[in-house]
């Protein structure tokens, strides 16, 4: 059995007995039997206040969608934004709270915005000598495997707020330990840890029930691959959004699925097959455009190398689009490309991924692993 973090509260709860407490929560953030964090929390505790990452409080709004303050209507408490603006609490809304409690699943990849949202928080409450606490969730994809590179300071964004890998392996309790040392953030805070779960296993191999973290993160295998399948969000190739396999599926309407397929499968690359596809996106590149690609299987998931492997299918798929192939290119004149906001550099872009490329990003790997060492909780 495992136990994450909001389980142990209803267990005793004194870590938030007392306290006036706010909630950044979303529809991942459940107990056990399901029941929302946001409701139990204020049935037991002194709930004040709700704050919402991307995607929203229930999860219904798509990626990168503004997600806007209003008032719930089953707690009738008011839901503060945290996605749109400064992507952080505004000081006036940590009013009357002692202490910010967050309870949101994540997927263990640097891209996925609940991390940058934490660390905002994180900030803002040690601004405000307000407690921030995690109420903490294991690492669906296991966290044993450390793989990519770390972001460079200059490319820190919303999609990377730390020199951490795209394949951390660490939970967010465990990161925000990390961050609030490595960073000098300095807040004060509590972690309520998850029981029961050693970091060699992944969510499929525990006996919790899986709730989207994200809309477009449907399973266990979208959240394994997408370390490396995520970086063709930065391209003008379909990474699967608005198909039933959103970062399974990679395609585009110029590419040949069936020598792909065949193509990658001669890869022999760890863990994963290939199959050619068709597919019409129903939203996001390519909306309502025949696409031709290929899906990725997991076979042997212990095997799976998501970020090497996420590199050489871009680097097939890239030879194979020709002049069509495109990077998105930056939004305003004075932005960055979203790929190296992505990737943590603009080597990837330039250079593509070469033998020393590769090399670098591993040995990289290798540091963050000997420096999240002293921040683990679970063995």
């Amino acid at each position: 059995m495992v136990q994450n973090g909001i389980d142990c509260i209803l267990r005793d709860g004194h870590e938030l007995r007392g306290a006036r407490i706010g909630l950044i929560t979303s529809p991942s953030g459940v107990s056990r039997r399901l029941r929302s964090t946001a409701d139990i929390l204020y049935e037991r505790f002194r709930l004040c206040a709700l704050y919402s990452p991307e995607h929203g409080i229930r999860g219904d709004v798509t990626a990168g969608g503004a997600v806007e303050s209003f008032t719930d209507t089953k707690t009738g408490l008011p839901v503060y934004s945290l996605y749109g603006g400064e992507n952080r609490p505004e000081p006036e809304t940590l009013n009357g709270i002692d202490m910010l409690v967050m309870d949101v699943q994540d997927i263990g990849c640097r891209y996925y915005t609940y991390i940058s949202t934490m660390r905002n928080a994180m900030e803002e409450c040690a601004k405000a000598n307000i407690t921030f606490a995690v109420l903490d969730r294991i690492n669906p994809i296991g966290g044993a495997e450390v793989e990519g590179n770390r972001l460079s300071e200059r490319f820190r964004s919303f999609v990377g707020t730390a020199p951490i890998p795209q394949r951390h392996g660490m939970t967010l309790g465990e990161l925000a330990g990390l961050f609030n040392a490595e960073y000098s953030i300095g807040c004060k805070l509590t972690v309520i840890k998850a029981e029961g779960w050693d970091r060699r296993r992944r969510f499929d191999e525990t006996d919790l029930c899986w709730v989207n973290p994200s809309p477009n993160m449907p399973g266990i295998d979208a959240a394994l691959l997408y370390p490396g399948t995520c970086l063709f969000e930065g391209t003008n190739l379909s990474e699967g959004r608005g198909t039933t396999k959103p970062f399974e599926m990679i395609g585009a309407p110029w590419l040949d699925g069936e020598s792909l397929a065949d193509k990658l499968n001669k890869e022999m690359l760890p863990g994963v097959i290939f199959r050619p596809v068709y597919f019409q996106p129903s939203a996001s590149k390519h909306k309502d455009q025949s696409c031709k690609g290929m899906q990725i299987h997991v076979i042997d998931r212990d095997a799976v190398k998501p970020v090497a492997m996420g590199l050489r299918i871009l680097e097939i798929m890239r030879e194979q689009s020709g002049v069509n192939f495109e990077w998105l290119p930056p939004s305003r004149a004075d932005s960055t490309y979203f790929i190296d906001l992505l990737a943590g550099t603009d080597e990837l872009r330039k250079t593509g991924p070469t033998a020393a490329f590769i090399e670098k990003w591993e040995a990289e790997a290798e540091d963050f692993r000997a420096l999240r060492e002293k921040y683990l909780l679970y063995e």
